[in-house]
């Protein structure tokens, strides 16, 4: 009752959406305030994993090509020392039919070539509610990391993905100086960085 839709209309469909839409919302001061229009980036929503192996104590992680960083690099925000090649934990979007935590599971195999087998919800946050619909479940995920490395990813989907592990302490500095910069990885990181010990004990193997 407190936001009224007057119209909704798809303005774009390609490989993402973009709809337009018209309402009003009630105001702090009370009452409806004008009808305002916004274009909305219908991406769908996804999920994420930080991948942790408790008995090596490494964290698994991923590096590859992103459209969106290399457009914001072209902004006079960034100096020519970025890169549009991201590095990442595992994700995916949540196809109709699956929940969170299959997607995860599905994703790790696909971009990682890892088994998840524990989860853990870290959250469930709006990624960017100025102008997309997009929510991300979080998740940590227990894996055996001895095997991980090389280049995975779906050829057909003009994937190109390197696997690599870290220590805690690297990650965490690789956000400190800015080497992970992207949301959906530093959430889970600095997360971690609260949980570790808590995680590696309730995770390792019992003698």
């Amino acid at each position: 009752k407190d936001v009224q839709l007057s119209r909704k209309e798809t303005t774009f469909s390609g490989y993402f959406s973009v709809d337009r839409y018209r309402l009003r919302h009630l105001q702090f001061s009370g009452g409806m305030g004008p009808e305002i229009s916004r274009e909305i980036f219908e991406r769908g929503h996804a999920a994420c994993v930080l991948m942790y192996d408790p008995d090596l104590d490494v964290l698994v992680f991923i590096e590859q090509f992103r459209a969106g960083a290399y457009a914001a690099l072209n902004s006079p925000w960034y100096d020519d020392g970025q890169s549009p090649w991201l590095i990442e934990i595992v994700a995916g979007i949540i196809e109709k039919g699956e929940d969170a935590a299959e997607v995860v599971r599905r994703e790790a195999i696909e971009e990682a070539g890892c088994n998840v087998s524990d989860l853990e919800l870290i959250a469930h946050y709006l990624v960017s509610p100025g102008g997309s619909s997009e929510s991300m479940f979080s998740y940590c995920g227990k894996v055996d990391a001895s095997q991980v490395g090389g280049i995975h990813g779906l050829a057909a989907e003009g994937e190109d993905i390197r696997v690599f592990t870290m220590s805690p302490d690297e990650a965490f500095k690789a956000v400190d100086v800015g080497r992970i910069k992207n949301s959906m990885t530093m959430i889970p990181v600095l997360w971690f960085q609260n949980n570790q010990e808590r995680l590696r004990v309730k995770w390792q193997k019992k003698p």
